[in-house]
């Protein structure tokens, strides 16, 4: 059996994330990642040069991104050798592209990779219902003018009534919102308590800004060359006048516009290598992704819709024989103020861990201390398909000072599913 190679984190690169129709407003997934993709050429020296692969995705998509990776690996300059493989996990697309890599470069069978992903909320597909749109295919395959205009026989005005852009869950009808204030309600979290871990996303985050850490890490995009969503000045007292956004009427309602994250736009990507081809490029290796894990759960039927990362966690930390107190930072995706807190309340509950992770002892308390250090997603912003990459590239960066330290990468996906992974220092 061929021994495994290590996988090194070479280094990422990011634009910064905006609002949803904001700076971005007249970017696409196309533009945004390609724009990302060719930011890690420059940084590492790989114009027109061949990486084995890049992996990639979005998950608000139009058809006419068939090939999205691809495309934006080739308007990045890349070499055309390049092949692009475009995939999507929902929010965990980009993390889950670089486990993907990791297991390839591991087994030997390539040496490079790039993992992204690109969303933009300002960009969403309008569909029409399928009658006009059938009219429409009819009349671009229709070979006369008299044939063309037949197409729309009988036409109505209430046919162009477009269907909404919805992230709601096809088998529930509900939205991650709703999902997630059923969470908060079966855990007990309070709105003080949300509003607490968003204020210090807030606050770590601008304290990273502060202290040059995004300084290698951001490349401009359309004029934006910070995060617009991260407020210096958040505090309790201004989180508490927000009304809840997603239970209006029930008067029990804790999620809010500043405790859940914003709609974003933006692009993230991760450039993995074998130790070889870094070296062999004089590149640097700052950390080694090391295991992940992939989880699913029956929120469809009771289990939260957010709270698969708690058996991803377990199941990779059990793997690798682990425990939490084997790591030294904690990057979880503050999909929801409520969604980390509700998985931290999971972990330390022991009937939950005996029933859902099948586990004799719970997994056990983290302190808050080694909880998303520079500030996290409830900051930043949330561009679904490239947080994963944000994540993993803050992580490696974190620990590129460090020695012998580990890390430990969790985030939420639409669909009940989670993916985890763990990151260890280079030095």
């Amino acid at each position: 059996m061929t021994e495994l190679k290590r996988v090194a984190i070479i280094g990422s690169a990011r634009i910064p994330f905006a609002r949803g129709g904001t700076a971005y407003a007249d970017e696409t997934n196309l533009s945004m990642l390609g724009t990302v993709l060719g930011a890690v050429a420059d940084k590492f020296g790989l114009k027109g040069e061949k990486v084995d692969e890049v992996i990639a995705g979005a998950v608000i998509n139009h058809s006419r991104d068939f090939n999205l990776a691809r495309e934006a690996l080739l308007d990045a300059g890349l070499s055309p050798r390049t092949p692009g493989t475009t995939m999507q996990i929902a929010c965990g697309t980009s993390l889950q592209a670089a486990l993907v890599l990791a297991g390839k470069i591991a087994s030997g069978q390539i040496e490079s990779g790039i993992a992204a992903g690109s969303d933009t909320v300002s960009d969403s597909p309008i569909v029409f219902g399928p009658k006009f749109q059938h009219r429409l295919l009819n009349a671009n395959s229709a070979k006369s003018t008299g044939q063309k205009l037949g197409a729309f026989k009988g036409f109505s005005f209430g046919e162009l009534t477009p269907v909404a852009p919805s992230v709601n869950e096809p088998r529930t009808g509900m939205s991650m919102g709703q999902h997630c204030e059923l969470m908060a309600r079966e855990w007990g979290i309070s709105r003080k308590d949300q509003d607490a871990l968003a204020v210090a996303s807030h606050r770590n985050a601008a304290a990273a800004y502060d202290e040059g850490f995004h300084d290698d890490l951001l490349v401009s995009c359309a004029g934006l060359v910070k995060d617009n969503n991260v407020r210096p000045d958040a505090n309790l007292d201004k989180m508490s006048t927000l009304k809840p956004a997603f239970d209006k009427s029930s008067g029990h309602g804790t999620l809010t516009a500043g405790n859940s994250t914003p709609l974003t736009d933006g692009a993230a990507g991760v450039l993995l290598a074998s130790e070889e081809w870094a070296k062999a490029r004089g590149l640097p290796i700052l950390a080694y992704l090391t295991t992940g894990r992939v989880a699913g759960n029956d929120f469809a039927h009771g289990e939260g819709l957010l709270m698969a990362p708690t058996i991803a966690v377990s199941e990779m930390l059990e793997r690798a024989g682990l425990g939490f107190g084997d790591i030294d930072y904690f990057e979880l995706h503050e999909a929801f103020a409520a969604q980390v807190l509700c998985t931290l309340k999971a972990w330390k509950d022991p009937a939950y861990c005996k029933d859902v992770l099948g586990r004799d002892e719970v997994l056990g308390e983290i302190d808050p201390a080694k909880i998303n250090i520079k500030g996290s997603s409830l900051a930043y912003g949330h561009p679904f398909a490239a947080t994963g990459a944000r994540i993993l590239g803050v992580t490696a960066k974190l620990l590129s000072t460090e020695v012998n330290k580990k890390a430990l990468i969790s985030v939420c996906t639409a669909g009940g599913m989670g993916v985890a992974a763990l990151v260890e220092s280079a030095q």
